[in-house]
């Protein structure tokens, strides 16, 4: 079956920006703006109409759903019945008066947000959120603020008018919220209009508001839920604790007192960092957060019903390959290897390890062609079995 959505990825994501300059030059580091002039560019991923459909059909509920109004505060109580449903009337009146309608996790409802989402993730190697703001004309929902993850934001619709500000916090980590009692704004130093199909970039810490030009504005935040070294840090040194004692020894009797002797306790502490840098389990750490990653990212199985259903027509001349955005992790074994995919491990025979990577890592190839030791009836096996985990489809064409 063919796809009529474009190849979401970094590339189709930054065009015309060059991913290496990207990272290079902007990623944690510079705001980034992308004009287009294409205002279709990210109609494949939500529409007016599809938020319409959600907001209406698919029982959406507080707090998936807030509405969020920066001249004054909205509470739930004005849109909800009972502890959470929507009074979705409600909702399209208080936006009508000026109020951001702001939907979360919307990836998880909307097929295509959830390709974007996995289609990232393979190539940030965490997770990303798609939060949706549908913004009233000449409307600002938030108040000038920073977010302690860096984002994406596609305008999918309208315009919004964006102002960047000062970074109080670099690289804010998650639990650095945010305080307008204790962080100065500081002075614009960046102003540009987003249209429709336009593209920004703002790293986390930056702080900086929007507000709505003449016409209803729709943008999707893409949230990149990254792992610092911070995360892996702290990984080691749990990996260091339980391999050795010494970090689980009480602090010193007395450390509260006046007197505790504070030279031989920071002298103690340099001595245990020492242990873990001589000895770091930098591997064992590294895949706790790659099996984190693979647990939050569940795949898209759309149209697998019409896959299952045409196996009994697949041939050694089909033509099939990789499922978009699925994002799996090949380990190998004493006996054979297994392919982790969102919980799941699934084990292949050692013969097969050959066909299998290459079965997973091509978008187009036919049955007969995967290389290894397999006969023609032992990759049409092999193929089946891919199709029903979900990890290669069938493809039309000859």
């Amino acid at each position: 079956m063919s796809s009529t959505h474009p190849g979401y990825s970094l590339d189709w994501l930054l065009h015309p920006v060059d991913r290496q300059r990207f990272f290079e030059g902007y990623f944690e580091k510079e705001p980034l703006v992308v004009h287009r002039s294409d205002r279709g560019y990210f109609r494949s991923l939500l529409t007016l109409e599809e938020v319409d459909r959600v907001l209406t059909t698919l029982d959406r509920r507080y707090p998936d759903v807030v509405l969020k109004n920066a001249s004054r505060e909205v509470t739930p109580e004005e849109y909800t019945v009972g502890e959470d449903t929507l009074d979705v009337a409600r909702v399209y009146q208080l936006f009508g008066e000026g109020a951001t309608i702001a939907l979360a996790f919307l990836d998880a409802v909307v097929p295509a947000l959830a390709r974007f989402c996995r289609a990232m993730e393979t190539e940030f190697s965490c997770p990303f959120q798609t939060n949706i703001y549908l913004t009233p004309p000449s409307a600002q929902g938030a108040k000038i603020h920073y977010d302690t993850h860096d984002v994406f934001v596609l305008q999918a619709a309208g315009s919004k008018r964006w102002t960047i500000y000062g970074t109080p916090v670099e690289l804010p980590l998650p639990n650095q919220d945010y305080d307008p009692a204790v962080h100065a704004a500081g002075e614009p130093r960046l102003e540009f209009t987003l249209e429709a199909g336009d593209l920004a970039y703002v790293p986390r810490g930056v702080m900086h508001d929007a507000r709505s030009t003449d016409t209803v504005s729709l943008h999707i935040t893409a949230g990149i839920l990254r792992f610092t070294w911070t995360d892996l840090l702290l990984e080691a040194v749990a990996e260091a604790a339980l391999r050795d004692p010494a970090f689980r020894q009480s602090l010193p009797p007395g450390f509260a007192a006046p007197g505790f002797d504070r030279a031989a306790g920071r002298k103690r502490l340099g001595e245990l960092l020492g242990r873990v840098a001589s000895r770091p389990d930098f591997d064992s750490a590294l895949d706790h957060f790659i099996g984190e990653f693979l647990s939050a990212c569940p795949p898209v199985l759309e149209g697998q019903m019409a896959q299952l259903a045409a196996l009994g027509k697949l041939a050694a001349a089909s033509r099939v390959g990789a499922r978009r955005g699925v994002v799996t992790r090949i380990a190998e074994s004493g006996d054979g290897l297994s392919v982790e995919c969102y919980g799941r491990r699934i084990s292949f025979p050692r013969h097969a390890g050959e066909a299998v990577r290459y079965a997973l890592g091509h978008a187009s190839f036919r049955v007969r062609d995967l290389p290894g030791t397999l006969d023609e009836a032992g990759k049409l096996t092999l193929i089946r079995r891919l199709i029903r985990e979900g990890l290669v489809v069938a493809l039309a064409g000859d």
